[in-house]
């Protein structure tokens, strides 16, 4: 019976990871054709509440399937918060699917090669993801997003964490609070598996249930002084995780 199992939890995990790059393929070749035609106000809420209902439709199959035990809903509280950065750490590449399902009006930094592909950029274009190609340009995209009471979901380690407990931050996040005069909403994330972590493969089959547990943390003011508001939310994190 424990064979049989895990043979039903390998399976239907990789059936559920092929459905959600299915949905994902077909819902950026339906922007291609509705991100020349609608209003940006209005396109860029379809396409992010869209991306949104994806990821929270593949965590729930997970759940139901019996392959992920997920507590996020805390997240429910930062959808009506507006102009913030939310900040998390980031032990897998999981991390912004897990955030941004809960919070429908979250955008991320996207590398610009993705954003030209035509299989996976156009809906990131529709909900008016920053493209990361240039450091001023990208800052005045973030900057401009959160002064129109937009939510920036950011990962200040910059990849995924190699080292434990967090690595070193990049600079940037603090900067762009301090531009915006928004704040800075940290979320913890604690993973009972190292699947996607760095390293490891995604055809590499974890342990089922994978256990994940999001947590709101700290809150921090936007504050001139940015580096040294950045190195107090790095030892924050830092206790936190621990």
């Amino acid at each position: 019976m424990r064979v049989l199992r895990r043979l039903f939890q390998s399976v239907s995990f990789y059936v559920l990871l092929l459905h959600l790059g299915a949905m994902s393929l077909t819902w950026n070749l339906i922007c291609l054709v509705l991100y020349p035609c609608l209003p940006r106000q209005r396109g860029l809420v379809i396409g992010r509440a869209a991306i949104s209902s994806v990821y929270r439709g593949f965590w729930t199959c997970a759940q139901w399937l019996g392959v992920m035990r997920i507590d996020y809903t805390v997240l429910d509280v930062l959808s009506h918060d507006a102009g913030l950065i939310i900040a998390a750490n980031h032990p897998s590449m999981l991390d912004a699917l897990l955030i941004v399902a809960r919070v429908p009006r979250g955008i991320c930094i996207m590398r610009a090669s993705l954003m030209r592909n035509p299989f996976l950029g156009p809906g990131a274009r529709l909900a008016r993801y920053i493209r990361n190609d240039s450091p001023r340009r990208m800052i005045r995209g973030c900057v401009a997003n959160l002064k129109e009471g937009g939510q920036l979901v950011l990962f200040p380690e910059g990849t995924r964490t190699i080292r434990a407990p967090i690595n070193r931050f990049r600079p940037g996040i603090t900067l762009i609070a301090h531009m915006a005069q928004v704040p800075i909403q940290t979320v913890i994330i604690e993973a009972e598996t190292p699947y996607l972590g760095k390293g490891w493969p995604i055809w590499r089959t974890p342990e089922f249930p994978m256990v994940i547990r999001a947590r709101l943390g700290k809150r921090f003011a936007p504050e001139a002084d940015h580096q040294g508001l950045l190195e107090r939310i790095e030892a924050y994190f830092a206790e936190e995780l621990r």
